[in-house]
C-alpha cells in the first residue's frame, strides 16, 4: 500500500519563521521553529534550508504563508509589511531551489484554512478571522472558500479605525494595525509607565486586581480592535470571528472590555484554536491541494 502523501507548510511571521511537514489529514509529523530574518535574499536561504531539513520521499509541495498582499493565483508576492518579500519571484525561485511545488498566500488565509480544517472553524463555512501578532492579518472565508478578490483580499490589518491617527506601514493612518496589533500593544505599556517587558497575560492580570493603568490599556487596544471587528461583521456578515496569532487568546479577553455595542454587529468572536500551528497546517494544505488537481476546488 502506497505510503500517504506529506506536505511541508511555513509561516513567516515577523518575529519567528515555523515550519512543519504535515500528514494528508493535518497531523504534524515534525515540527521547529527560528527566528524571522527580515532581508529578503537572506531569507529565501533560510527557507531552502527549512525545506531541506523537513523533506523526505513522501513530500510531494510545500505551502507557504507569506505577510502581506500575496496573488496566489500568479504566486506572487504583491506587498509586505514587516517581512517584505515583494521584491523576489519567491515562489518560482524556490520551486526551481528545492524542486518542490510551492504555493504562496497570505499567512492569514493559510491560518484560516488550517482553523477550518482542524480547529475552531471546523464545520462553519462563513468566517473572519484576524491575526494578532507583530502586525494584524485578516482573511475571510465564504460558503466555505477563502475569498481572495480580484488579486488579494482580505487586508483587514488595514481596516481604518482612525482617520487621523499613526502612520501605517501601508501609506495610511489610523489602521487598526497601529492600535491593536502586538507592536501596538507594546506601545500603550510604554506610555502608560507599565514595565516595557509586561506580557499581555501580565496586563489582562492587573485588570482582574482592578489596576486601572491596565484597565486604559486594554480599552486603548481593545475598543479600535471592536471597531474592526465591526466592520467586518457589518461587510461579511460571518457565522464566526477568529483571533489568531500570538495575542489571539489575549485579544479576545481583552474584547470584554470593548462590546459591541450595536445589535446589528452581534456575532460571536473566539480565540483560534491552533495556535501556532495553525499557520503551518493550514499551508501544508494548501499546498497539498495545489499539488492535487482533484482538490483544487476544495478551499
Amino acid at each position: 500500500m502506497p505510503a500517504e502523501p506529506e506536505a511541508i507548510g511555513i509561516d513567516i511571521g515577523g518575529t519567528n519563521l515555523r515550519a512543519a511537514r504535515v500528514a494528508a489529514g493535518g497531523e504534524i509529523l515534525q515540527w521547529f521553529a527560528e527566528r524571522s530574518v527580515a532581508e529578503p535574499v537572506a531569507l529565501v536561504d533560510r527557507l531552502v534550508e527549512m525545506i531541506g531539513r523537513l523533506d523526505n520521499p513522501h513530500v510531494d509541495s510545500v505551502g507557504i504563508g507569506v505577510p502581506g498582499r500575496v496573488d496566489a493565483l500568479r504566486g506572487e508576492v504583491l506587498s509586505g509589511g514587516y517581512v517584505d518579500l515583494s521584491s523576489l519571484p519567491l515562489a518560482s525561485t524556490l520551486a526551481q531551489r528545492t524542486g518542490k511545488r510551492i504555493f504562496i498566500d497570505n499567512d492569514c488565509n493559510m491560518a484560516l484554512v488550517g482553523e477550518m480544517a482542524a480547529g475552531a472553524a471546523r464545520g462553519t463555512a462563513n468566517v473572519a478571522m484576524l491575526t494578532i501578532g507583530t502586525g494584524i492579518g485578516g482573511a475571510v472565508a465564504l460558503d466555505g472558500r477563502v475569498l481572495r478578490g480580484q488579486r488579494s483580499a482580505g487586508q483587514f490589518g488595514h481596516v481604518t479605525v482612525d482617520v487621523g491617527g499613526l502612520p501605517c506601514a501601508c501609506g495610511r493612518r489610523g489602521c487598526v494595525e497601529t492600535t491593536s496589533s502586538g507592536t501596538a500593544l507594546g506601545r500603550h505599556i510604554r506610555e502608560a509607565g507599565l514595565p516595557a517587558d509586561m506580557t499581555a497575560g501580565q496586563l489582562l492580570g492587573l485588570r482582574l486586581e482592578g489596576d486601572r493603568r491596565a484597565e486604559a490599556v486594554i480599552r486603548a487596544w481593545a475598543e479600535p480592535l471592536r471597531a474592526a471587528i465591526d466592520s467586518l461583521v457589518a461587510a461579511f456578515d460571518p457565522a464566526l470571528v477568529l483571533l489568531g496569532g500570538g495575542l489571539g487568546k489575549a485579544a479576545a479577553l481583552a474584547l470584554q472590555s470593548a462590546p459591541a455595542l450595536s445589535a446589528w454587529y452581534q456575532c460571536p468572536v473566539a480565540a483560534a484554536t491552533l495556535g501556532d500551528d495553525a499557520g503551518v497546517i493550514g499551508s501544508a494544505l494548501a499546498g497539498r491541494r495545489e499539488a492535487d488537481p482533484e482538490k483544487k476546488a476544495v478551499p
